[in-house]
Order: C-alpha cells, then structure tokens, then sequence
C-alpha cells in the first residue's frame, strides 16, 4: 500500500494551520477560511476521526484588536498580543465549531510540559482522555508567559511535537506554499515540487528556505524539522497549501498534493519518543565513519569514535550524534559532560581512568549507551 493510500485510514490526525492560512496580508483573520476549515474538521470528526487542531493565528489577532499593523519585535509585547488575541480565536472557534455539533477544549502547551517524563505522560493522558471523551482539542503553545528557553519555538515543531505525544497516524500542515520544492519556486522558474520525500537528508534540508511571512514565524526549515520529528515518531506528515479548498478530504481520499513524509515503520517507545522529541537538545557529538556503522547497526557510542564536541552540556542531557559531513544519525542522552569528551574522545574505554582522574562520578564505558539512544534515519 502506497503512503498516499495509507492517509485514507488515518484514525488520528493532527492539523496544523498557519498565520499566513488564517489571516489576511492585512493581518486581519480570514472568517470565511477559518470557517471552511472549522467545517472540514467537523466533517472528518463525524467520520469517526479523531483531530486535534494546532492553530497559529493569537499574535494575529490580538494585532487586529489592538489596531497595530506589524508583529512586534519585543516579547513582552508578543506576549501581551497573544494573551489579547488567544481569546478571540478560541471564541471564534467555539462558536463555529458548535454550529457543527462539536466540542473543543483550549489547549495551552510549553517546551516545560516535555521537558520532564512526568509532564510529558500526563500531556499526553489529558489529549487522550479529550480525544476519547470526542472533543476536538486546539492547541498553540502558551505564548503569554513562555520565554525564550521555555518556547517549543514555532508551531511546525509543536504540532509534530503533538503528534509524538498521542502517537498520531497523520499531521498535515496547512501553509501557504504547496509542498517543499527543489529550490525557491518564485526565484527559480525550474523548481520542482517534490511529491514525496521518504529520507530526509541534509541535501533536502538544505533545499528549505528561512524566514515565512510578515505574519507568522515559521518557514520551510521548520517543517523539515517537524517532519523529521514526526516520521521518526511514527507519523506521516503532509505539506499542503491551505488556500486549496477542500483540502484536507482530498489528502485523505488519496489524492496527490503537497508532498508527504512517510512515516517510519516502527514506532518509538514512549520514552525513547520523550528522550528524541521531548527534551531540549543541548549539543553535538561528532563521530568517524566506522563510529557511525556500528551505532547504526546496534551499538552504543564509544569514545574512540568521537571527533569533536560541539556545545555546553552536562552529564543526562540529550544531544545529536552526527557525521563529519553534518548528517544527523541518533539523539542520545550523555553519560559524559562536554568537557569530559573532549578529553576522552579518540581513546579506549581503558584509558578512561588516567585521562579523568578528577572524576567524581562512576566512569561509564559507553559515552551514549544503545538503550538512552534514538536512531533517527
């Protein structure tokens, strides 16, 4: 079976919807969108789906109440917008949505809600009982009172973040370009739409541009980076344009638009998902060819297959293990600060106790053990 044919028995699905979707170039909300996609979802529901919407659009409308034309650059000030504006899109939803029979529940998350185990099993206990219970719930993450080192970032990464949480079949991100494509299509007229994309490498993640639009924060390289959470995750992701009407009944009868993501066979252990997705990422390890074999086929990291360090971190912290040419390969949580690896890196597991003499901690052959580690290609 295709992965196009798969989306036609997606049970759970996340929708993800833009700025650029949801507003006009003005910065006003786009009613009649807004309520053809309220009456989409509502349909796929009554189907016997289970959705979850993360929508973007509270900075937005807080910038049409408050009458003011650009997205402020300070955080007190996005955040003051967004706590004006996350009201007015939650009351637009819940009016529109009960116009379809359907319950909604507001859903508010912060990176703190992933970052501990125990957060991250009750997030995802609360979106399950909702889905359970028939309620359709829509997130944004909590822009009112996350700072910087709290912020998941952009809502590509919190909707693939979502998908990890309830072990979803799908996520389709609804923006306003078609799919990814093979350079800049209003630059370059011989860019190509790539219709599928089954390894994510780091030519495609190259072939993601910056910035989105006036209005919204988030770019092609986000949702490389959501797609490379999701499929890791178990999830098919889809990029799609939003502007194309009917669009979410047509992904899932099969139809061919955007470009879809297949999702890997295998999903993750739940702490596995949580110790890739769930936890901030706080450097890099970079290894050899040969280190990178036998990590692929089975093994932890060692120390003699390390080249160099990237970052400040400590003892438990996650970080990417990755190849001399920039390719991500694993996560892994760390047995070993930085500092320690940068002194033991290229030596054996024998010489561990000569280098670290000043060690106040039990020396650990492995600098990643296999079993806190994700292979993520």
């Amino acid at each position: 079976m295709s992965s196009r044919e798969q989306l036609q028995q997606a049970k759970r699905i996340i929708v993800k919807v833009g700025t650029s979707t949801l507003n006009y170039a003005t910065g006003k909300l786009n009613i009649e969108k807004i309520e053809l996609l309220v009456r989409e979802l509502s349909d796929l529901a009554n189907q016997g789906r289970e959705i979850i919407l993360v929508s973007s659009g509270a900075v937005g409308a807080g910038l049409e109440r408050m009458k003011m034309k650009e997205r402020p650059k300070t955080i007190p000030e996005k955040q003051a917008l967004a706590a004006v504006g996350q009201g007015i899109l939650m009351h637009l939803y819940e009016k529109l949505f009960a116009e379809y029979g359907q319950t909604v529940a507001q859903v508010l998350l912060t990176k703190e809600n992933s970052r501990q185990y125990s957060q991250f099993i009750n997030s995802r206990n609360a979106l399950l009982t909702l889905l359970n219970m028939g309620v359709i719930p829509i997130i944004n993450e909590n822009d009112a009172v996350a700072v910087d080192e709290l912020k998941i970032g952009d809502n590509d990464t919190l909707s693939a973040t979502v998908a990890t949480l309830v072990d979803a079949d799908t996520l389709i991100i609804l923006s306003d370009i078609d799919g990814l494509y093979t350079a800049n299509p209003a630059k370059d007229k011989n860019a190509r739409l790539l219709d599928e994309v089954t390894h994510i490498t780091a030519e495609i993640e190259k072939m993601a541009g910056g910035a989105g639009t006036s209005m919204g924060t988030g770019g092609m390289s986000t949702k490389i980076k959501a797609a490379k959470i999701a499929v890791n995750s178990g999830t098919t992701m889809v990029i799609a344009s939003g502007a194309q009407r009917n669009i979410l009944r047509r992904l899932l009868s099969g139809e061919v638009l955007g470009t879809i993501f297949p999702a890997k066979e295998v999903h993750l252990k739940r702490r596995k998902s949580w110790l890739a997705f769930g936890k901030p990422i706080s450097g890099d390890i970079i290894i050899d060819e040969g280190c990178k074999k036998a990590v692929l086929a089975g093994s932890s990291l060692l120390a003699v297959g390390v080249k160099a360090v990237s970052g400040n971190f400590d003892i438990g912290n996650t970080v990417r293990i990755i190849t001399e040419d920039g390719s991500e390969i694993a996560r892994g949580s760390v047995n070993y600060s930085s500092v320690a690896i940068q002194t033991i890196k290229g030596h054996h597991t024998s010489e561990f106790k000569t280098l670290l003499v000043n060690a106040n901690y039990p020396l650990s052959e492995e600098v990643v053990h296999r079993d806190n580690m994700v292979i993520m290609i």
